[in-house]
């Protein structure tokens, strides 16, 4: 754990968007829409870099990304999913895992370079999502 670390310190995701615990790491849905399904998957322990993993730990958290996005497609019909693991703003490893869509507003484009409002869901509609994706999960 890093004490400046907002993953490690429980600023960052909001607790209330917890999809599930995995394992190595935790799934949470975005706060920000737009684009449906949204999840992003973080690391439980510090750690900036793949290589800063064990073989084992990159393993288990490659089968963990993959069980998500596989249950993100199946709940949103996702024609493909977008895997991003950046870091630049959040130096911790975490996967942003977006499904991308029909009638996506940029589908040739990486989702960070669509234009938009963000899109906040109620506390309803929130916990429907996440819901949603659970269910995906567990099969």
């Amino acid at each position: 754990m890093k004490a400046d670390c907002p993953a490690c310190s429980g600023g960052w995701p909001r607790g209330d968007h917890r999809i599930a615990d995995l394992g190595l790491s935790v799934a949470y849905l975005h706060d920000d829409q737009f684009f449906v399904g949204w999840t992003v998957l973080v690391l439980k322990r510090h750690a900036t870099e793949l290589f800063d993993l064990s073989r084992h730990e990159r393993g288990q958290l490659i089968e963990e990304v993959t069980d998500v996005a596989r249950a993100l497609a199946v709940a949103f019909g996702a024609v493909k999913l977008n895997y991003e693991l950046l870091g630049n703003q959040v130096p911790h490893i975490h996967w942003h895992l977006i499904p991308r869509l029909a009638g996506d507003p940029a589908p040739g484009g990486p989702a960070w370079r669509v234009d938009h409002e963000p899109r906040r869901l109620t506390a309803a509609e929130l916990g429907e999502r996440i819901a949603l994706i659970r269910g995906r999960l567990a099969r």
